[in-house]
Formats: structure tokens, C-alpha cells, sequence
């Protein structure tokens, strides 16, 4: 294994956990239409996908699953419903982050979209260490495809050999070892620090 200088981790789920049932349910109160019904409702407008790939603004999304829907929620009242998936407690801590980036350049590779970046990046500090963030939406392409990776190495300073990224979806990881890069699962804290020394990175 070639020496890592570049470590790169996917946001949700690996950093920040989120369970969509909250969002769900915080929309139920809005609509007529069950929490349990309202994921497929979405899932069926397509606009998910589009919204993380940068190919519908956050307002005409809102617009869009308003009418889905049939509520009336203002584009503040939506964002403040749509960012309660998030749990407060990060998954990783923040001084890992710090430790790393003491020898490191770090980053995240998220599939994400504009409404939810802005949120957690209001809400947890830790973020404040990365030194650069590859996004979905300003990519306008989404794991695991090819383009979002060749953006990521693009940022890292390093080359794809040289660059460890860590993902809880398995296709996600696997697309990255496609590009080059070096990746594991992310399946815990404990695992992750073991995946990290495997490789002789300093944690």
C-alpha cells in the first residue's frame, strides 16, 4: 500500500448521523398523508437525485415537493423540516479531524444537496477542519460515479493511490477503489481508527 496523504470521508452517516423518519415525521404534520407514505411519495417526483446532482435549485425543489405533497410550507418552514433528519452527536469525533490534519489533507466526498450543506455546516463545528469539500450538487454528479472521484483526487494534492476515502455504502467504496484511491467501509469508530493504522496513518 502506497503511503496515504490525503484522507477523505463521506458525510452522512460516516460523520454526521441522520434518520430520514424524523423528516418524515416532522412533514407529517403538514400534509394528509401518513409519515410511512410520505418517502414514497418523494422517491416517485424524482427530484431527490436531481437536487443532489445540481440539476434543480433548492427553491423549485421546495416548490416541487409542496405540490407533491400538497402543502404549503414556506422555503424556511421546508429547510428547517427537511434538515431534522440530522442527530446532534457526530460519529467520529472532532479531534480525530484535528489529529489528522495535523499531517494530513482532509476532506469530504458527500452526496449532498444545497439545503442540507448549509444546515450541518451552520450546525457542526466539526467541519470547520476539513480543508476542502467535494459535493454532489456542485459536481452535478453523484457516487459512484466516476466524475465525483476524479473531482475529489483533482482536490487532493496527492495522487489516487495516495488518498484513502471511507464511505458507509459499499458501492460507494467500491467506486472509489475503481478510481484509484485506497477505501474501506465505514462500520464504527473502532474500525475505522483500525483501517486508518493498517496504512501507518498517525491517529
Amino acid at each position: 500500500m502506497r503511503k496515504i496523504k490525503t484522507i477523505i470521508f463521506d458525510m452522512g452517516n460516516v460523520i454526521i448521523p441522520f434518520d430520514f423518519r424524523r423528516g418524515y415525521a416532522a412533514l407529517e404534520a403538514h400534509v394528509d398523508i401518513p409519515a410511512a407514505e410520505i418517502p414514497e411519495r418523494i422517491r416517485a417526483t424524482g427530484l431527490v437525485p436531481e437536487l443532489e446532482s445540481g440539476r434543480i435549485e433548492p427553491r423549485e425543489f421546495v416548490r416541487a415537493i409542496n405540490r407533491a405533497l400538497g402543502a404549503e410550507l414556506s422555503y424556511e418552514a421546508f429547510r428547517g423540516i427537511w434538515g431534522a433528519i440530522f442527530l446532534p452527536d457526530t460519529l467520529i469525533p472532532e479531534s480525530l479531524v484535528e489529529r489528522l490534519k495535523e499531517n494530513y489533507r482532509v476532506m469530504v466526498l458527500s452526496n449532498t444537496n444545497a439545503i442540507h450543506f448549509e444546515m450541518v455546516r451552520e450546525t457542526y463545528p466539526i467541519l470547520r477542519h476539513f480543508d476542502h469539500f467535494i459535493l454532489s450538487h456542485e459536481v452535478k454528479a453523484l457516487k459512484p460515479a466516476e466524475a465525483i472521484y476524479a473531482a475529489a483526487i483533482a482536490e487532493a494534492r496527492a495522487e489516487a493511490g495516495e488518498c484513502f476515502f471511507t464511505d458507509d455504502i459499499a458501492t460507494y467504496v467500491e467506486g472509489a477503489r475503481l478510481s484509484g484511491m485506497q477505501a474501506e467501509q465505514f462500520l464504527g469508530y473502532e474500525k475505522l481508527l483500525g483501517d486508518l493504522r493498517v496504512r501507518g496513518v498517525d491517529v
